[in-house]
């Protein structure tokens, strides 16, 4: 069991972090505040060939795993600019896409997720359905050769910035468990008879989030991704990727966090001596250090088995829970630690305590996951 990193991997790192750190916390919190997406950082990366670096070399990509994508969010993150999307398009949709996707798709959207140029975005979540998939009610529907999508989603990012939303949907029961059977298109966000309206959140984020409505949307036999009736499976090998990324996002806010934290506790004097130096500033910070270096192991591991296509449940549900208590807890006491600082604009920790806060709930709530690993790593009964 060999923990180094090779010598691509320092170097991968490292590069991310050059890029990213030409933006910087301070970008972030601007983009943030004022509800606007990190453009110009989603296009130096993309350039850079580090947005796809997981979607395959024939497609323009880099032919890289779900490991290189966790490095790059984690690298991003750490310069204090966490892409929410690099969660949503690179890691699910990218995912998903190469996996399942028939050539044409692949050919069609690939290539622009691979450089950036194009984003597609996630549509799983409803009002009434919560983390019950099962009870999915967005339809599609036969009209001769095409389909015909109704319903709603929920909390639906970066909508305003796609091309193409991939909308999980049900097109059938299954007869003998009751269950919905789902399938998953390809829908070009200015479809026809497709609605968004911005969902207003008081969290700080550049990436917006809307509400769906699709009446009557009509898409091709070209839109449907994989086989119909089979989107159940499909849906949760791309969830794994999100939780992991989200996981990797998650570490590089904490670190930030505790670096700007440990920065000003060293420099900051009262009494004639730095703050850092008394226990009741440091030990919390000392321990949210401990917190995000096991989540970040974790974090590897659960890259490491979806890659090696071993089963990465188990390991990526835990890596996200681990990451977003340990993001919370560096970020509150990096606030804690800046005092009144902490508050102030200039200092950029709000917006990020905002998103490690919603990562808390999201893309799978931390109650969620305590059931899963009480019932299938522990082998308690059933609780919901």
């Amino acid at each position: 069991m060999d923990f180094r990193e090779t010598t691509e991997h320092r170097a991968l790192r490292e590069t991310v972090a050059a890029i990213a750190g030409r933006f910087g916390g301070g970008y972030y919190a601007e983009r943030a505040q004022a509800r606007q997406p990190c453009t110009e950082l989603w296009q130096a990366l993309g350039q850079g060939g580090y947005i796809g670096i997981n979607i395959p070399e024939e497609y323009g990509g880099g032919g890289a795993g779900l490991l290189e994508l966790t490095m790059v969010c984690e690298e991003v993150s750490t310069q204090g600019c966490p892409l929410l999307l690099l969660l949503v398009s690179s890691a699910i949709s990218g995912e998903l896409l190469a996996r399942y996707g028939t050539d044409e798709q692949r050919k069609e959207w690939l290539p622009r997720l691979a450089t950036g140029q194009s984003k597609v975005v996630f549509a799983i979540t409803e009002p009434d359905a919560g983390s019950n998939t099962h009870r999915l009610s967005t339809t599609a529907t036969r009209d001769g050769a095409d389909y015909l999508l109704r319903g709603s989603k929920h909390y639906i990012s970066g909508v305003d910035e796609a091309e193409a939303i991939l909308v999980v949907t049900r097109t059938g029961t299954d007869e003998t468990t009751g269950a919905a059977r789902l399938s998953l298109f390809v829908v070009p966000t200015d479809a026809p008879g497709l609605v968004r309206t911005p969902l207003p959140v008081d969290v700080m984020l550049p990436e917006r989030q809307f509400v769906l409505h699709f009446d009557d949307v009509r898409v091709g036999p070209g839109a449907l991704v994989g086989i119909e009736g089979e989107g159940f499976a499909q849906v949760f090998h791309g969830l794994n990727p999100e939780r992991i990324t989200g996981a990797a996002l998650c570490v590089g806010v904490a670190r930030y966090a505790l670096a700007r934290a440990a920065e000003y506790a060293t420099t900051r004097e009262v009494w004639g001596v730095p703050v850092g130096s008394h226990q009741g500033v440091s030990h919390p910070l000392a321990q949210a250090k401990i917190e995000t270096e096991l989540a970040a192991l974790m974090t590897t591991r659960a890259a490491w088995s979806h890659d090696a296509g071993l089963p990465a449940g188990e390991a990526s549900n835990m890596a996200k829970y681990a990451a977003a208590e340990a993001a919370l807890a560096a970020v509150d006491a990096a606030i804690q630690t800046h005092g009144g600082n902490g508050l102030a604009t200039e200092y950029g920790l709000v917006p990020l305590w905002g998103l490690a806060r919603l990562l808390r709930i999201a893309p799978v709530n931390r109650e969620m996951i305590l059931n899963y690993v009480a019932q299938h790593s522990l082998g308690l009964p059933r609780s919901y």
